[in-house]
């Protein structure tokens, strides 16, 4: 794309599925994101558009502020596009200050994010499989794990980490390393990742002796 897009398709680009990138909007909307490869159609019914790699680029970089605005102007924008970059659903890796309640209302959320994570593989890997996790996945590696983890029951872990699990970044390219509080904690999210198409294997951190899971999405 040569130049940003216009500001009613941002709203239509932030307004996406977190989680598939689903789009909603007018067809000349819809239409103009296509021609600027941020989005595609889906070739089959009902033929639903979706953000592509390009797009999704776009939703979670912050807007570009007016030429001249104040910094303080600059700085509040980014913060807004921070928090409408979450959406409705933010994975939670584990340690948060402030997750919030874990009712139904967060049930529900989790649910739709995992089904339409399901149908973002679906769509976007080769052969149409939903076993292995997609482009999407490798590009987020702890979202993508900790919503498989969530959507499984596994509880993240609270702000003093004793208990539930915690994803965490690692050096390693295409992995993530999963604490637990114990090692029964550690072979559940171990048998969880593995039936979303991860594989995981349990390590232990040479300083502390602490056990934990060293994760990769499987390609194949």
């Amino acid at each position: 794309m040569t130049r940003p897009p216009t500001a009613a398709q941002r709203r239509v680009i932030d307004a996406a599925d977190p989680v598939s990138g689903r789009l909603r909007g007018t067809q000349a909307q819809l239409a103009a994101l296509v021609r600027h490869g941020l989005a595609f159609r889906h070739p089959r019914p009902p033929h639903d558009h979706f953000l592509t790699p390009a797009g999704h680029r776009v939703r979670e970089a912050a807007p570009e502020p007016p030429a001249g605005a104040p910094r303080a102007k600059a700085g509040a924008a980014q913060a807004a596009a921070a928090d409408a970059d979450s959406g409705v659903y933010a994975a939670r890796d584990g340690g948060e200050e402030a997750a919030g309640a874990a009712g139904p209302a967060r049930l529900r959320e989790v649910h739709s994010a995992w089904q339409g994570l399901l149908e973002l593989r679906r769509m976007t890997n080769p052969d149409g499989g939903t076993d292995r996790p997609c482009g999407w996945e490798r590009a987020h590696l702890v979202r993508a794990a900790a919503l498989a983890l969530e959507a499984a029951g596994h509880r993240p872990a609270g702000p003093s980490g004793a208990d539930g699990y915690r994803v965490r970044a690692t050096p390693q390219p295409e992995a993530v390393a999963v604490h637990g509080p114990d090692d029964a904690t550690l072979r559940a999210c171990a048998a969880t990742l593995g039936k979303a198409g991860w594989q995981a294997g349990e390590h232990t951190e040479p300083r502390t002796r602490a056990r934990y899971l060293l994760a990769s999405p499987r390609r194949t």
